[in-house]
Formats: structure tokens, C-alpha cells, sequence
């Protein structure tokens, strides 16, 4: 491929923007990756040839070649004002109730809703259609020049994509670092020995403040656009919602949860719906955002000093809180992997009580300089799981010492060993290891494993610490009288136990896989392996090249099988259960008009009623589909259970099938 005119060369560049714009903002490519790379060297090659026919929105002038010295002063032609804050319905009330009076009326008010997203709030000027420049809110009235930072993005259009564009448009919104990326690039960063962060706001900020936009450039950053500055009289629309639809038509990203709603009731009912979702969605948010709708109206309310009189934020209860570390314990997993704990003075961060958060690793306690009686701050990230954030060093006291990680495993007293390139210090006396031994056989009777009924988490730590059973495969030699004479078991419970363990011998084998404890081998792979192997003898001798080759299974997770396969130990196990009676159905290859999802794309949400997640997942992959984590316009159907959130929404709005779980449960009698 050749550009041999100035014409071409212009086309070409139209060309890469459209197609950056479906990859990275509609998530829709029309072109493979390959593709798109040939066509950016042909662009570089003629650039290289005629430099004097560079245009700005070319996608080669996203990166600039040199760091900046420093970051310039910005003024702002409107300010960038802060909003006011509600934290209840009584105060959504009064506000609300301000708004009708600012307007001299009694009836409900449209209000533009919208997530409010925690990241860090941008102005991006365009002239003509072309980005000349973008700064950071700074004080409201002046910000930082990051024009440099900002064009790395590739959300960020450098030129409006339509035919008639005003004169002067300023677009701002909020620049984002989304969870994935997050902890992508926390793992790149940890294993090359740069700055982890501590969230994904604090990374948003970090990354657009690089003097170097060659580092900016490496960051996994969004930005979505929420509102307009300063823009030419060419630009009228009525209504703030109709400034979204046409922002998007000019090819930026705008939150897909956005909506117009009526009144008090509506406000209430679009916050309860968003902090329903908050867990599952992709970006940090701490509240949700009204604005009213009508921009004469608006216009009618005016500002107060710092913050406008027609929207408000309505935040979310507090994710992260203060408290004291009164102990540092380390926890042995599964695996073998030293997990530091930090145990807290009780705290509510989000409406939960928080007693423990984790510390990560020795480098995160090292990194961070946790010690006991610190004063911290404890978030819990991804509303899931707690953490320390950071330490408040005015509060520490003077006697604290450095906490240092133990050399010898806590519960067997082996020498612990760190791997290269790895930060997690582990003991390798796999199930000699009381812990691990817990650990392991809890795995392995779960319900994604062997699913053994009445089987909890107390009775195998009692099983072993009596010394009733040392590996997996002990489970099926137990007799009623072993269990019967443990605490809170008596006759009865234990034949249930013995019952249980029997019926877990008729099993499937991406199960018994995956009950194994591979490292890095999930469900899906456990599924892959097995339909790839069909038992278990040509799985323990495959080698390198023939797990590679397997969909879900890269160089890293081929070494965690073979080494797995390589104890004689683990070997001895595998036998001994089979010994024991576990047997599966012969995997047979499906007959091909069976699928009736072959090669469709599937996305599984809600909550089930008649099948487990997993259950769910494996009817959908034996009917021949691809299941993803997201909807996307690639996304063919979307099995919906009670109470679907995000993704739903999304899937109406891009007119992708959805079915509910009834349907999934009638199409999987199909293949019996």
C-alpha cells in the first residue's frame, strides 16, 4: 500500500480517524488490527517523504516527540465551576424545590441524569473542527495546558467528525482510567518496577499530568464528555440533553447510563438504579449528577459563586474512611501465595463494617510503609475488596517499627521462597502445608468443582486439623463414625456428608479439572482443556506446543499445567480420586446442528433462578457460543436474568437480541 498524492494522503488520514473512532469509542472496528497498522505506515511513509503535508489530525501527531519542561498556564474562557452536593432525598427535595422557585413554577422539572464519574475534569477547546487545545480544570478559573497529553487519547476526537461544525466549541468532561485498564496496567507497572497506583483516579490524574506524553500515551485513559464551555452563536440547541446526542455525533464518547428524568422521583429513581449498578460497571464513580434539562432554563437560574443553580451531584455514602491498624497478620492461600492482612479497629466505608483489608504483598506494605498503630485510609476497592490506601504520617506513633514479612511459612515453618519477576512470597510445601492443604481440598469440593453437598469451610478445616484427611483424595475413604464424632456432627449430618461425597463421584470432567487447583486455570480453561484432551491421560502429557495452541491458554498458563503435571505428588492424587471411583461422561464432539449459538457472541447477566452462573456459562459453550464479559455492538445476544442492569441497557440501545434465562434452560434440554 502507497499514498501517491496529497489527495490520498488526506483521505487516508480521514480514513485511520473514522476507523480509531469505531475501535476505541463505539467498540464496533469494521477492519482487523492488521489492517489499520498497514494503512498507519503508509500515512508515516508519506509524511516522512513531503513533512511539509502534515496536517494536525493526523493520527501520527497524537504523540509528541519531546517532553514539556513544564506545564503551561491555562485561563479558562468560562470558568469551570464546582457543584453543589446533596446526600439525601430531603435535600433532593430542597434543591429541587429551589429550582421551581428560581423559575416561578410548580411542576416537575426535566433533569438531565448522569453518573458522576471519579476521575479528572478537562476542557478541550476545537476551532473549526480541529483541536487546538485542552487544559485541566485547576482552580476553575485557570488550569494546565495538557494539550500534548490529551491528543494521545484516542477517545479524543482531533477532528469534530461532521460536515458542519461551529467555529469555537469547548468540550468538557472527565478523563478516566477504566478498571480493566487499571489493573492491567498496575500489573505492568509492578512487574517493571514502576509506580503502582493506588486507584483508578489517582492513575487518571497521574497519567495526564506527564510532562512526557510519550508516557501518557502508554496509559489506558478515557475521556467522556458531560458538557460544553464556550462555544460560537452557530451552536443552538435547546436542551442539554440534545448537546449530548450532538457531542456524540462529533465523535465523542458519552456515557451510555445517561437519561433524561422527571422530577424528584425520578432523580431518586435513577440514583437507586445507578448505585445498584455501581459494583459491575467498568469506571469509578461516587454519585450521580443532575442538571436541568432545559438550557433556557438554565440560563434563567444562573450561578452562585462557585457552582451553577440548575444541577447539583448527589453523592454516594463515603467509600473510603479512617482507621487505625491494630495488628498484621499473613494468610496462606490455595496456592501457596503469603498474603499480608491488615486487622482494623471497625469501620464503615460504604454502609459495610470493615475489620480487615489487605495489604497485598511485602513490595505494597514496603511501597506504602504500613505499620501497626498507623492511622490510615481504608477503601474498598471495587466495592469488594478493602484496602489500605495510604498512611496519614502526622498521626504515626513514635514507637512504630517497620513491619517485615516472615522468612518461614506462619503454619508449617518452611523457608518461603519469592519467584523472579513475581512479588508474592509463597511456601512451596504444597499439601505438607495445613494451610494449603484447606485451602485446596476447600477448592476442590466447591460448587465450581466436584460440588460436594455439605461440605463447608469448618468441616474440612475440622476434618483436617483431626487428621481425618491430608489430600482430596481422603474425602471418599471417610466412614460415618470418623465424622460422626466431630463437633456439631452427629449421625445423621455425617451419612448426609458421606452421601454427598458419593454422588460428587458422577461428575464432568472440565470439573474434576478444574477441582484440581492449577494455577491460573478457571472454569473456561478448565472447559477448553477438557474438550481439547477429552480425558485426563492426554492432558497429564501434553506438552508446550499442544496448550499453546488452545484458545485461553498462553505460554504462562501452559507452564503453571506442566509444572502442576510434573509432581509426582500431585500425580499420586489425581490417581487415588480416580481409584476412588470418579468417572465422567465420554466427551463426544457435538453434532454441528445442535449449536445453535455456533459462532455467535454472548453476554450472560442478572441472577439465575434455575442454574448456577457456571451452569449457565457451560450450556451457553455447549450450544457453540462465545461467551464475553461485555456487550459491545460485536455482542449477537444477551441472556438476561432477574434484576439486569448496565448491560441490559446497553444491549436495547444497540439493538442486540435478549433472551431470558427460560429460554437458555428450553435450549439446553435441546442437547440431552
Amino acid at each position: 500500500m502507497r499514498i501517491n498524492s496529497l489527495a490520498e494522503y488526506l483521505a487516508q488520514v480521514d480514513t485511520l480517524n473514522h476507523h480509531a473512532h469505531r475501535y476505541y469509542v463505539l467498540d464496533d472496528p469494521e477492519i482487523s488490527d492488521a489492517e489499520y497498522d498497514q494503512a498507519y505506515q503508509a500515512l508515516l511513509q508519506y509524511e516522512t517523504e513531503f513533512p511539509e503535508s502534515i496536517v494536525p489530525n493526523s493520527p501520527t501527531q497524537r504523540v509528541a516527540d519531546q517532553p514539556l519542561s513544564h506545564f503551561e498556564s491555562v485561563a479558562h474562557a468560562l470558568p469551570m465551576l464546582s457543584l453543589g452536593n446533596v446526600f439525601s432525598e430531603d435535600e433532593l427535595m430542597a434543591f429541587d424545590a429551589r429550582v421551581q422557585k428560581g423559575l416561578s413554577v410548580h411542576e416537575q422539572i426535566n433533569y438531565a441524569a448522569e453518573p458522576k464519574l471519579d476521575g479528572l475534569a478537562v476542557s478541550i477547546r476545537y476551532e473549526k473542527g480541529l483541536l487546538v487545545q485542552a487544559a485541566t480544570r485547576g482552580d476553575g478559573q485557570k488550569g494546565e495546558n495538557i494539550t500534548a497529553n490529551v491528543k494521545t487519547m484516542a477517545t479524543v476526537p482531533l477532528k469534530l467528525t461532521a460536515k458542519q461544525v461551529p467555529d469555537v466549541l469547548e468540550v468538557r468532561g472527565e478523563v478516566v482510567m477504566l478498571r480493566k485498564g487499571f489493573h492491567e496496567y498496575n500489573a505492568w507497572a509492578e512487574k517493571n518496577g514502576e509506580k503502582v497506583f493506588a486507584n483508578p483516579r489517582n492513575a487518571a490524574a497521574g497519567s495526564l499530568r506527564q510532562l512526557d506524553p510519550r508516557k501518557t500515551a502508554q496509559r489506558p485513559l478515557s475521556f467522556f464528555a458531560y458538557s460544553v464551555g464556550e462555544v460560537s452563536t452557530s451552536f443552538q440547541l435547546k436542551k442539554h440533553s440534545d448537546v449530548m446526542s450532538q457531542l456524540r455525533e462529533f465523535g465523542f464518547q458519552i456515557n451510555h447510563l445517561n437519561q433524561v428524568v422527571q422530577g424528584v422521583s425520578g432523580c431518586m429513581a435513577f440514583y437507586q438504579k445507578v448505585g445498584h449498578l455501581r459494583a459491575a460497571l467498568d469506571f469509578d464513580i461516587d454519585g450521580v449528577v443532575y442538571k436541568v434539562d432545559d438550557l433556557s432554563q438554565q440560563e434563567t437560574l444562573g450561578f452562585v459563586t462557585k457552582a451553577p443553580r440548575w444541577a447539583t451531584a448527589h453523592k454516594f455514602p463515603a467509600e473510603e474512611a479512617t482507621t487505625v491498624i491494630e495488628a498484621i497478620d499473613v494468610q496462606v492461600g490455595r496456592t501457596g501465595s503469603i498474603t499480608p492482612v491488615a486487622r482494623l479497629k471497625a469501620v464503615t466505608v460504604g454502609g459495610v463494617s470493615i475489620t480487615n483489608a489487605t495489604l497485598h504483598n511485602e513490595d505494597e506494605i514496603r511501597r506504602k510503609d504500613v505499620r501497626v498503630g498507623d492511622t490510615v485510609f481504608v477503601r474498598r476497592a471495587g466495592d469488594v475488596i478493602p484496602e489500605v490506601v495510604k498512611v496519614v504520617l502526622s498521626k504515626r506513633p513514635e514507637d512504630s517499627e517497620t513491619f517485615e514479612m516472615p522468612s518461614q511459612c506462619p503454619v508449617c515453618d518452611s523457608q518461603l521462597f519469592k519467584a523472579e519477576g513475581e512479588a508474592v512470597l509463597r511456601c512451596l510445601n504444597g499439601l505438607n502445608c495445613d494451610a494449603q492443604r484447606k485451602e485446596s481440598i476447600k477448592h476442590f469440593s466447591s460448587r465450581k468443582g466436584m460440588d460436594i453437598d455439605g461440605l463447608g469451610d469448618k468441616l474440612v478445616e475440622q476434618l483436617v486439623d483431626a487428621g481425618l484427611i491430608k489430600t482430596p483424595a481422603d474425602l471418599y475413604h471417610l466412614k460415618e463414625a470418623q465424622v460422626s464424632g466431630l463437633e456439631r456432627m452427629a449421625q445423621k449430618s455425617a451419612q448426609n456428608l458421606l452421601n454427598g461425597i458419593e454422588q460428587s463421584k458422577q461428575n464432568t470432567l472440565p470439573r474434576f479439572i478444574y477441582s484440581l487447583g492449577i494455577r491460573e486455570v478457571g472454569e473456561a480453561t478448565a472447559l477448553t482443556l477438557a474438550n481439547a484432551f477429552k480425558g485426563m491421560e492426554a492432558l497429564i502429557k501434553a506438552d508446550e506446543a499442544a496448550l499453546v495452541a488452545l484458545p485461553d491458554v498462553g505460554e504462562v498458563v501452559a507452564a503453571r499445567i506442566l509444572h502442576y503435571f510434573k509432581q509426582e505428588n500431585n500425580l499420586q492424587v489425581i490417581q487415588a480420586l480416580l481409584d476412588a471411583g470418579i468417572t465422567w461422561p465420554e466427551i463426544e464432539a457435538p453434532v454441528e446442528s445442535e449449536l445453535t449459538l455456533s459462532g455467535k457472541t454472548v453476554v450472560l447477566t442478572g441472577k439465575l433462578s434455575q442454574m448456577t452462573r457456571s451452569e449457565a456459562k457451560n450450556a451457553l459453550q455447549a450450544l457453540g457460543a462465545k461467551v464475553t464479559g461485555s456487550v459491545s455492538a460485536k455482542t449477537d445476544l444477551l441472556v438476561a436474568g432477574e434484576n439486569a442492569g448496565s448491560k441490559l441497557a446497553k444491549a436495547q440501545d444497540l439493538g442486540v437480541e435478549v433472551v431470558d434465562e427460560q429460554w437458555l434452560v428450553d435450549q439446553s434440554k435441546l442437547l440431552r
